[in-house]
This record gives structure tokens, C-alpha cells and sequence, in this order.
């Protein structure tokens, strides 16, 4: 119950910020924050809940937004809603596009499953670039643009980004909570174990890819339709998946808030730097400088980190308070408090 009051009122706060802040540019910045909030929510089913770090995310990311600016390039967009409506079926459609990706490289483990997703994602780049006739290839393909109010023009694509990230919350938290949860933290700890004692591992982590890779397509449409014209080598970018690797690892892989904290820090530096500095791709030290300082300083990511050592903290102060009542010394006592509370932490 604690977790679901926390996403509703995330939800509030989040729901009421574009009222506060109303400057485009500021809007847009949230807006792209929201989005890889979802997508490092999506990427850790997979990549922290089962240990299955995926580096082709991004193939997905680009298929569903292929998927929604093909169909809408030849049908009406009505009000400017419609689009948003049909996002459960593109989620639905890369879903099922990814199972068979995921029968074939969840056969491998560990480093062979990121090098085999990897390998699909250029794959799949390759294919936007040379198949013409579907993509339009180099060119890009268009969107009709909304009739939205130009002073809140982002605000529609703002709650579809809110909306999906909330999805991806409680999709995470249902999963956690559930048989399937049990048996992709089982699956990461050792899988041919959890095989041993009869879980069933194949529909797992298929299960979680599937969920995974929606998540992350309906997210490629909604951002389809804000830019209203895509190409290859955004719609399909590495860089996509390198941001949700790095924001799922700073904030704590398996844990649920640990990829929303790390997109809420990562994402807004990223489109700062990108603008100061897209042009010369300098940008790009700050995502290597950050991966590093992760991997050396916060290998298990800033919320496991904290909790460990509050807990450490915890069991000291129990500690001492079981020494106290056993007869403990009060001058004993007094210098144990003073190290306790001089702790660094």
C-alpha cells in the first residue's frame, strides 16, 4: 500500500508541474525526463529483475515508433487524441514482435545475451536505413502535426510520457510482488537452480521481455509523434540504450525507484549538455565520466548503497543500546555513541 501511495502521489506532484512551469524549453526537458524515466523503468524488468542486461532496447524503442508514424502518415489523426489511443496496440505489437527476438537470445546468458541484443540492434538500424520502401530509409518518415495550442504544445505529450511512466511503475511493482517477480529475482541469482527446483524460467523471461520491450515501444510513439519526423539513426540510437543502462545502474538495478532517481538526474543534464553542446558531441564525456564513476564509486547504484548503510547504521545503534542495557560501562557507552554518531557516511 505504501508503494502504490507513493506512485499516486508522485503522479500528483508530476501531474501538476505543468502548471508551474510553462516555459517550452523547460517543458520539453521534462518531457524527455518522463520518457526515460519509463523506458529505465521498462529496461529493468529485464536487465535488473532478471539480470539480463539488453543493449538493443533501442531497436525496440525505434519499431514503435516506426510503427505509429507508418500508420499515421496514411490515416487521420482526428483532434490530435488518436494517437495516443492506439498506443496500447503499438505496445501490444512489438510485444509480440520481441518475442521471438527474446526465444532466440535468452538461450544465451550474461555477456553473449548483451553482445547477441547489441548485434540485433544494428541489425535493426541497418534494416531503417535500406528498407525504402517501408521507412523511407535516410529521408525519414513524417507525422501530421497536432492542431495543439502552441503555448502548451508539449503538454498532451507531457501526461502521455507521465501516464506510460506511472504504467511502468506499477507494472514493476505488480511483477515484484508476484509469482513472475519471484522467479526473474530467482532467475538472476541462479538460474540453473531456479530451473532445478521448477521455475519456469523460459516463460519468465519471456514474460518480462515482452512487458519490457511494449513499455518501451509505446514510448518510441509517443516521442514519434512529438518530433512529428523521424530518422534512422535517432529512431534507432545506441545512445537510447546507453541512457537506460546508465540511469538503471546510477539509481540501483532491481530496485523500483533506482531507474526513476537515476532518469532524474541523468536526463536533464543530458538535453543540457546536448544543447550546449550537441554539435561537437562533447556531451558524450559526461554519459563516460558518469558509467565510470558509477561502475568505481556506486557499483550497486545510489538507493541500494543508501540502504545499506542506513541499515549498517541501524544495527550499530541496536547494538549499542543491547550493550547499554546489559550492563555496559556509561563511560564505554558514551565513547561508542560518540563513534556511532560520528560516523562518516
Amino acid at each position: 500500500m505504501r508503494t502504490a501511495a507513493a506512485i499516486a502521489a508522485l503522479s500528483a506532484l508530476l501531474a501538476v508541474f505543468p502548471f508551474l512551469a510553462t516555459a517550452p524549453w523547460v517543458m520539453t526537458i521534462a518531457l524527455f525526463t518522463l520518457m526515460y524515466a519509463a523506458l529505465a523503468s521498462a529496461w529493468n524488468l529485464v536487465g535488473g529483475y532478471a539480470g539480463y542486461p539488453s543493449l538493443g532496447h533501442a531497436a525496440f524503442f525505434g519499431l514503435g515508433a516506426y510503427t505509429e508514424a507508418l500508420w499515421f502518415n496514411h490515416h487521420g489523426i482526428g483532434a490530435g487524441l488518436t494517437p495516443f489511443a492506439v498506443l496500447p496496440l503499438v505496445g501490444l505489437a512489438v510485444a509480440a514482435a520481441g518475442l521471438p527476438v527474446a526465444w532466440i537470445a535468452m538461450r544465451t546468458r550474461a555477456d553473449v545475451f548483451a553482445i547477441v541484443t547489441i548485434t540485433l540492434l544494428f541489425v535493426a538500424q541497418t534494416l531503417a536505413y535500406n528498407l525504402r520502401g517501408i521507412t523511407h530509409g535516410a529521408q525519414g518518415v513524417a507525422m501530421p502535426v497536432p492542431d495543439f495550442a502552441p503555448a502548451t504544445f508539449e503538454r498532451p505529450f507531457y501526461y502521455a510520457m507521465l501516464a506510460l511512466l506511472v504504467l511502468a511503475l506499477l507494472l514493476s511493482h505488480a511483477v515484484l510482488r508476484s509469482r513472475l517477480g519471484l522467479a526473474l529475482l530467482a532467475i538472476r541469482a541462479d538460474e540453473d537452480k531456479a530451473r532445478g527446483v521448477g521455475v519456469p524460467v523460459g516463460t519468465a523471461k519471456l514474460g518480462a521481455f515482452a512487458l519490457s520491450v511494449g513499455i518501451t515501444g509505446m514510448a518510441g510513439g509517443v516521442w514519434a509523434y512529438y518530433l512529428s519526423f523521424i530518422y534512422p539513426q535517432f529512431a534507432v540510437d545506441p545512445l537510447v540504450t546507453v541512457a537506460m543502462v546508465l540511469m538503471v545502474f546510477l539509481g540501483g538495478r532491481g530496485t523500483l525507484w533506482g531507474p526513476v532517481l537515476g532518469a532524474f538526474i541523468v536526463a536533464p543534464a543530458q538535453q543540457y549538455l546536448a544543447y550546449q553542446y550537441g554539435a561537437s558531441q562533447l556531451y558524450l564525456l559526461g554519459y563516460a565520466a558518469l558509467l565510470v564513476l558509477v561502475m568505481l564509486v556506486l557499483p550497486r547504484g545510489v538507493l541500494p548503497t543508501l540502504g545499506d548503510r542506513y541499515r549498517s547504521r541501524q544495527r550499530r545503534a541496536r547494538t549499542l543500546r543491547a550493550d547499554v542495557g546489559t550492563g555496559v560501562s556509561a563511560d564505554t557507552g558514551g565513547d561508542i555513541a560518540a563513534d556511532v554518531a560520528g560516523e562518516q557516511p
